[in-house]
């Protein structure tokens, strides 16, 4: 199916534009050779909740990981971003509800230190949620939650004010990209600040490939119900009619490259029906769903460097599965 005619195809159900560009990116993806679709769209109410489940599994360790970090070694953290005691915004990209990064938060606000915390989320009631409750469990915080894109949200943060940019890129996200556009990513994020601006980066590093594994294909199934939650959300907000249980779901770990993916299998010959369009699968055919890279800590200053900016810290939890960067922009 030719993705250009799109917009003359839409199912017919009403649809507000976030629903709309949710359904053209499905389509586009379900129409590619091979499929995919795009793992932002893992995150509704159901999908929270069950990652929400999934961080709390036992194979899944890169949360327990960072937060050993942000409790353990918060001066550290602290010391490394105030730097001289100048004022700075505190940025954090895709704040969430800031469990890890509150830790930080508490830390800095004992210790007088001059800064705005500006969180960023696409979520409008994540933003009201944390614009609410923080200056109440962190009394003192001054807060302006930020509610849009990344790179918009970075703009208007330089526009409040001229203050040093501590720029907090948290939970692996940066893995959640392929090497390239990983690398693309930290290039554009890099445009955005200026020189001695930092960054606060957290990366999931390469380990025993039976731990990475586990953790995207635990025993309780819980990843694979995060998976295929999205064939769910497809069948509830865009008319689709998945047989969920007509697909399965398969992760892979590479050492060598540390690309860790993410598939859901056709169990048969099949049809689906997504509004008024039609999706053929073949059996043992596969969409491809994620990746969560993994690093070697050499390559995340590796990254630092070739993006524009000088590694100055790594923070490492007691297995050194996991680390917390921190780089200064050049």
């Amino acid at each position: 199916m030719d993705c250009n005619t799109l917009d003359n195809k839409m199912p017919q159900i009403e649809l507000n534009d976030a629903s709309t560009r949710f359904y053209d990116d499905v389509m586009r993806g379900l129409s590619a050779t091979p499929k995919r679709l795009d793992s932002k769209y893992f995150y509704d109410s159901v999908g929270d909740k069950l990652f929400q489940d999934l961080m709390n599994c036992d194979e899944y360790y890169p949360t327990n990981c960072e937060m050993e970090i942000f409790t353990q070694q918060t001066a550290e953290l602290a010391k490394a971003i105030v730097g001289s005691g100048d004022a700075f915004d505190l940025i954090e990209l895709g704040a969430g509800d800031a469990t890890k990064s509150s830790h930080l938060l508490r830390y800095l606000i004992q210790q007088q230190a001059d800064f705005t915390y500006l969180p960023i989320d696409i979520s409008e009631n994540v933003i009201s949620y944390l614009n609410i409750t923080l200056p109440v469990t962190l009394p003192g915080i001054a807060i302006e939650g930020l509610q849009g894109d990344y790179f918009d949200m970075l703009k208007k943060a330089a526009a409040i004010s001229g203050k040093r940019k501590v720029v907090m890129f948290l939970g692996s996200n940066i893995g959640n990209m392929p090497v390239d556009d990983a690398h693309g990513f930290v290039r554009v994020l890099r445009d955005h600040l200026s020189a001695g601006d930092m960054v606060l980066i957290g990366v999931d590093l390469k380990k025993n490939p039976k731990t990475v594994l586990a953790a995207y294909n635990d025993k309780e199934g819980i990843t694979k119900r995060f998976n295929i939650n999205l064939l769910s959300r497809i069948n509830r907000e865009l008319g689709g009619n998945f047989d969920v249980d007509k697909f399965d779901h398969y992760p892979t770990y590479d050492p060598e490259t540390g690309a860790c993916r993410s598939f859901l299998i056709s169990l048969a010959d099949q049809q689906v029906t997504i509004g008024s369009e039609v999706i053929s699968f073949k059996k043992d055919e596969y969409i491809y769903m994620e990746i969560s890279q993994k690093y070697a800590i050499e390559q995340v200053d590796a990254m630092a460097n070739a993006t524009g900016f000088k590694p100055v810290a790594q923070l490492t939890d007691s297995k050194q599965w996991f680390v917390d960067a921190v780089w200064v922009a050049k």
